[in-house]
């Protein structure tokens, strides 16, 4: 596999260049649109303009969950400090990053008797064994207690037993009540209030990401209905966006970074629309782009299966480098229809799999025509993303935007980029 050098996908992002907060209007938003090499600038609520009349747009309806919980250790415990007058054991840090058991976010987002998630956890040294307890005051008044009991650690993270008393009280009730929203380290502040409602989509609804699918934050009732109202039509995805979305690339070769799983669950309905509208794609942000063009590779499977896979859907998965690994003839219609037709042998309606999926330079796209996306860090698999879908002309979108007050990252500003044609050389 050909080198990819990280160094060359770096570019200076001064720090007064990264939105700390958002627009008061969402829609206010600079607009940077690239097409075959020109680059010029609108405002976010014109977008339409820059859309066919019979695109799909498809984006991603995951809800940020308040994923970060933080414990105590009781007095008596070693690292006491004092805090008001109170004597207070050393502070832990449980970010929740994806659930084990159950596995399916909405059944262990639902449950009332307990549940196991892969966590992060902070000042784990000071949590050498024992369960962790805290009150829970839910909106009703009712207080409850939530313990956490931490199990094997892998990598950096753990498996953390939940545990509460309360019948028919929720883990996503108890996370709504004492969680805390996990805003991007990189804002380098604490979560505000307003951060409860910003840094949600309008359009979220499926409860289970640690960071928000941002290129959909631009996005209001009136750019949609506006949207719909000149013939562009909608769909929706979920990939539940994990934390690995932060990390950078640390390593010289990008080949050599390890990307991290997300699931995602695409309803049959939708696959359905897409076939009916190939070349008018528009993904709305990279985890859209990631789960449109996983689709291709999972239809592929099936397609060189003799036999109906004994596993279920949510084993089904995407590997890393698995676009590269062989030519891909298959064409996107019958890929397509592959899972479709395998869903309804199983009498299923959504395709629910995993998608480890890294698109870098070299990648050859079969689904998405358009992408609407924020700015993204330097060094970062986002950013191999973008080149990737531009033909490597990056730096002229990234030069313009640093060169006309863009805000960048999560908060900041968007683009609509076009897929480069073959035709197109730089």
């Amino acid at each position: 596999m050909e080198e990819i050098l990280i160094e060359e996908y770096n570019y200076p992002l001064p720090d007064e260049r990264i939105a700390k907060y958002p627009l008061a209007e969402r829609d206010q938003s600079k607009l940077l649109v690239y097409r075959e090499g020109e680059v010029s600038e609108d405002k976010f609520y014109r977008v339409g303009e820059y859309l066919p009349a019979d695109s799909l747009l498809i984006y991603n309806n995951t809800r940020v969950i308040q994923a970060r919980l933080e414990f105590h250790k009781e007095a008596g415990d070693e690292a006491i400090r004092l805090i008001g007058d109170k004597a207070r054991g050393a502070r832990i840090e449980i970010f929740c990053l994806e659930p084990l058991e159950p596995h399916d976010y909405e059944l262990s987002l639902g449950s009332t008797e307990g549940c196991t998630w892969k966590c992060m956890i902070g000042n784990a040294k000071k949590w050498k064994s024992g369960a962790l307890s805290q009150p829970v005051i839910l909106p009703s008044g009712k207080e409850v207690r939530l313990w956490a009991e931490k199990g094997e650690q892998t990598g950096n993270t753990f498996s953390v037993r939940f545990s509460w008393e309360g019948a028919s009280v929720s883990f996503a009730e108890i996370l709504d009540a004492v969680g805390e929203l996990p805003i991007p380290p990189y804002l380098n502040r604490k979560t505000e209030e307003s951060d409860k409602t910003t840094y949600q989509t309008v359009y979220s609804r499926i409860k289970g990401s640690v960071a928000a699918p941002t290129a959909g934050l631009h996005f209001t009732d009136n750019v949609l209905n506006g949207l719909r109202e000149r013939g562009v039509k909608t769909a929706e995805v979920t990939l539940h966006v994990g934390a690995g979305t932060f990390q950078p690339v640390k390593v010289a070769d990008a080949n050599q970074h390890t990307m991290h799983t997300e699931i995602i669950a695409v309803p049959k309905a939708t696959i359905q629309t897409i076939i009916e509208n190939l070349g008018h794609i528009v993904a709305v942000g990279t985890t859209s782009m990631r789960t449109l063009e996983s689709l291709y590779f999972l239809g592929e499977k099936w397609c060189t299966r003799n036999r109906i896979p004994d596993a279920v859907d949510s084993t089904l998965s995407v590997a890393q480098f698995e676009p590269y690994e062989k030519d891909h003839a298959l064409s996107t219609q019958e890929a397509l229809q592959a899972i479709v037709d395998h869903l309804e042998q199983i009498g299923e309606e959504v395709l629910h799999a995993e998608t480890q999926i890294m698109i870098k330079p070299g990648y050859t796209f079969h689904v998405v025509d358009q992408l609407i996306t924020n700015f993204h860090q330097p060094k970062s698999t986002l950013l191999l993303l973008v080149s990737a879908f531009v033909g490597g002309d990056w730096h002229r979108i990234y030069d313009y935007a640093l060169a006309n007050d863009f805000r960048f990252l999560s908060y900041g500003d968007s683009s609509i980029l076009f897929r480069r044609s073959p035709a197109f050389e730089l």
